[in-house]
């Protein structure tokens, strides 16, 4: 038979199991680590920007043509604007889960395109960004000024030319938004000098776009020209104006009596904040904050940890009078949960040894489960990656689950192992094969019972099924792992292991067996009771269900509960 077969080659059994061992042990060291599956739907975020426009213009002229666009993308479920009164504007396409995020990036980009003639110039200046994100914040990453000798429109600057773009290209990062402002040209005009002379803000807009422009000024000597030309001269022109003062000596209009009329002599032109929609404080002191996305679909311990590495690497160059900190991370949850889970995993471990132990009372016999349990947990590791799933609070939840049905298959062996040394006296070899010829259909009809109950779950649609699939496939491959371990590394454990007696038990164990007894016997004798009274047991049991009704159509129902993380938004 095929257990007989790793009886009489135990080193084969214990290769079969080592080798599982490792294949969990490798995944467990690539598989991501997560608080939950990654059951949110694929996300694409459109922004832009409108200077000087309303909400209302924004909605009229941006948003509506881009969401009469978007309709029709495969696979969209939905999407969300939103227009500020500071000219910003986002869209958020939500789709179908099991969506691929970069195809559905790609067809939204594609339609955004469509529609770009359509779209005011000032936006097609700007550009209209399209990318995939989540829609939740990853960190956040703030830089302050402890001794306030740095104002928020330095660091903010600073942020934006030195980090920002850094920091996107870092792994699993999806976007980065700076909680400040950037340096620009702010040009204050005076209504009453306008009024004097004239002129609108119409004509301003005009002179400034004309003069700050970079041209190709051309080339002198170019060919086709005389075979006696021997130099051509490139024109270089002055192109983009970079301070206050070449803003201010902008000719607004010209000729007539007046001679030209400068910028400076209807406006106040200075080195300001682009906007000044945002103030950020850190603890008092100014501050500047950069919001980090995570992408779609990444690792968020492995990106919050690059991020921390890179900013580790600029503060050896951050500016003096200027630091950072990391006020915000929801990882610290994450790693919190993932080690909560952890110590119950190896709380159950020891509880589920300690009760082997109180039962079998023979540490032979009890060291044959605590090898063959770990076998078919670590290995759960390897169907983790295999179907590319996550390290997260439900598929360690599983295996904390796990610990108590894998066990089961081992003790089935066992104990019909140790029946036949008692009652028919045969050697640990002999007594294991037949144990096998007994138990080995009924070891394979456990696993296959189990799985019949598991697997189904893992066909379950919507979020709701994404999200317990995992926590289904964990346990269904632990109990394929225990199912094999009981067929070839169990067998073989207890053929080199036991012994064919055993000392007397201690007063512990008598003890324990004496009142272990009682309590069956009280059980029993409860059991009977009910046998002859079968009306008032139906009744009970029919009170049962409907006190179990009753109390689940009364507890609120909730999609994952909500714990305190620590933190409020405003």
């Amino acid at each position: 038979m095929f257990a007989q077969f790793f009886i009489r080659r135990p080193i084969f059994a214990t290769v079969i199991s080592l080798v599982i061992v490792i294949a969990g042990l490798v995944a467990a060291k690539v598989l991501p680590i997560s608080q939950y599956p990654e059951i949110s739907p694929p996300t694409v975020s459109i922004t832009t920007n409108y200077p000087g426009a309303s909400a209302e213009t924004l909605a009229r002229t941006v948003a509506a043509p881009i969401e009469q666009q978007l309709n029709g993308v495969e696979g969209l479920l939905y999407y969300t604007s939103n227009a500020s009164s500071s000219g910003q504007l986002t869209i958020t396409a939500t789709f179908e889960l099991g969506i691929d995020a970069d195809q559905a990036a790609v067809n939204v980009n594609n339609k955004v395109n469509a529609v770009l003639p359509r779209l005011p110039t000032d936006v097609r200046t700007n550009g209209v960004v399209v990318q995939k994100r989540s829609n939740d914040i990853l960190m956040l990453v703030s830089f302050a000024s402890p001794d306030k000798s740095r104002d928020t429109l330095f660091m903010s600057n600073y942020a934006s030319i030195n980090i920002v773009d850094d920091i996107k290209r870092t792994p699993g990062v999806g976007d980065v938004t700076v909680f400040g402002q950037d340096y620009a040209i702010r040009v204050w005009l005076r209504p009453d000098k306008m009024a004097q002379l004239g002129v609108t803000t119409t004509d301003v807009a005009a002179a400034i776009a004309a003069q700050n422009f970079q041209y190709a000024a051309g080339k002198i000597g170019a060919a086709p020209i005389g075979d006696d030309q021997q130099i051509v001269y490139t024109v270089t022109a002055r192109g983009r104006l970079i301070d206050p003062e070449q803003f201010a000596n902008i000719i607004v209009r010209a000729g007539g009596t007046d001679g030209f009329l400068r910028i400076r002599d209807i406006a106040r032109v200075e080195l300001g904040g682009k906007d000044y929609n945002v103030e950020t404080r850190l603890d008092g002191a100014p501050a500047v904050g950069l919001a980090i996305y995570l992408q779609s679909g990444a690792n968020a311990l492995a990106t919050a940890e690059a991020v921390k590495a890179r900013m580790a690497e600029f503060s050896k160059t951050l500016p003096k009078g200027m630091e950072y900190g990391i006020p915000y991370d929801t990882t610290d949850f994450v790693k919190a949960s993932i080690t909560e889970v952890t110590h119950t995993l190896f709380e159950a471990a020891i509880l589920v040894i300690a009760v082997v132990f109180i039962f079998l009372q023979n540490w032979r016999a009890t060291l044959i489960p605590i090898l063959a349990v770990p076998v078919s947990l670590i290995g759960a590791f390897a169907g983790l990656w295999l179907f590319g799933f996550s390290i997260n609070t439900l598929t360690l939840f599983a295996m904390v689950l796990a610990i108590g049905i894998v066990v089961d298959d081992a003790i089935v062996v066992l104990e019909n192992v140790e029946r036949l040394m008692s009652e028919e006296g045969l050697s640990p070899r002999e007594a294991a094969k037949e144990a096998m010829r007994e138990v080995s259909g009924a070891v394979v009809a456990i696993v296959l019972v189990l799985c019949a109950v598991f697997v189904p779950v893992a066909f379950l649609g919507g979020i709701a099924g994404t999200l317990y699939q995992q926590f289904a496939v964990t346990v269904a491959v632990s109990v394929v792992f225990s199912g094999i371990v009981a067929l070839t590394l169990t067998p073989a454990l207890c053929a080199i292991l036991l012994k064919p007696t055993h000392g007397k038990p201690n007063a512990f164990f008598r003890a324990f067996n004496t009142g272990f007894s009682k309590a069956t016997n009280g059980y029993l004798y409860a059991v009977g009771k009910a046998l002859h009274h079968r009306i008032i047991s139906a009744v009970l049991f029919l009170g049962v269900i409907a006190v179990a009704v009753l109390m689940f159509m009364r507890i609120p129902t909730s999609f994952v509960p909500s714990e305190d993380q620590g933190y409020v938004f405003g």
